[in-house]
């Protein structure tokens, strides 16, 4: 009888366990195709914000050279006297 008792204790949680485990088995490959889609928009995430900073410094080095030509010009319309 005792053996029967025992054995049920021992039985019974790892029932238990495995129909816990089971439905996230299943679904293991949904999980891994998810893991896999948001890896690839974070590496599009690190292009784009890339791309965003070398737009930006190039933005920074038109406005210098915007600047350059408005000086430019001042100084030839003082020199014509417009």
């Amino acid at each position: 009888m005792l053996k029967w008792i025992v054995l049920a204790l021992v039985l019974v949680p790892l029932v238990v366990l495995a129909l816990a485990v089971r439905p996230v088995l299943a679904r293991l490959p949904q999980l891994r195709r998810a893991v896999e889609k948001l890896q690839g928009r974070a590496d599009e995430a690190v292009a784009l914000r890339e791309a965003a900073e070398r737009l930006q410094q190039r933005a920074e080095g038109l406005q210098g050279r915007l600047e350059t030509t408005e000086q430019r010009l001042t100084l030839i319309r003082s020199r014509r006297g417009d």
